[in-house]
């Protein structure tokens, strides 16, 4: 990577470090910035890199990232966004399931059968605490781990960085929001924002980095 971009992935990583800290400080304010702050600067990353090198699979991911900052607005506000945070955070792995179909040459099921049984682990571990929520919280299961697997599918087929940054990514935000929904419909737990937001900035940043 070239100089500007490290600094980047320097200075996103510092305004990530402040979001989490925030959390944990109980700091509305601090939280609150810096967490949209991040995913912004990660949107102007991706924004750079692809009109520097113009490709549908950049628009793409472009375009998934400012949907998960809308997602993470809906989500700082009050609990009856939530649906529409989870919405926005659907399209957002919609839009990247789109940019990983572009190139795609095959299929692998080995890797389905895998996510799957991690996604249902999840879904069973959730099921009775879901109530009103079952539903959408069942779709968005079935298309974060879609994306997952879209992006596993297109590394073994092409093989190249951006591709290996692209699936490594995708698996963190899977394991990030899966920790997600345990904190929130199962049990909270100390170390619940650290293996949150943690995995959930590096997936956007690696996306990024991936155009």
């Amino acid at each position: 990577m070239k100089l500007d971009t490290w600094l980047a992935v320097v200075v996103i990583s510092i305004s990530a470090a402040f979001a989490i800290s925030g959390k944990y400080q109980k700091s509305k304010f601090i939280h609150y910035a810096f967490k949209p702050l991040t995913v912004i600067m990660v949107i102007s990353l991706a924004f750079e890199r692809v009109t520097m090198l113009h490709s549908v699979y950049g628009y793409f991911i472009l375009c998934g990232l400012c949907a998960s900052l809308a997602g993470d607005v809906f989500l700082m506000l009050p609990a009856k966004y939530f649906k529409s945070g989870l919405l926005a955070f659907l399209a957002a792995q919609i839009l990247y399931i789109l940019a990983f179909s572009r190139g795609l040459k095959a299929l692998s099921f080995t890797p389905l059968l895998v996510i799957l049984a991690y996604a249902g682990l999840v879904f069973l571990l959730l099921y009775r605490g879901l109530g009103k929520y079952l539903w959408p919280v069942l779709f968005y299961i079935l298309a974060v781990s879609g994306m997952a697997w879209l992006a596993v599918c297109r590394h073994l087929g092409l093989l190249e960085r951006g591709t290996l940054l692209a699936m490594i990514g995708a698996l963190l935000f899977l394991f990030s929001d899966s920790v997600n929904a345990f904190n929130r419909f199962k049990k909270p737990f100390g170390l619940a924002h650290v293996l949150i937001l943690g995995p959930y900035f590096a997936a956007q940043l690696l996306l990024a980095l991936s155009i």
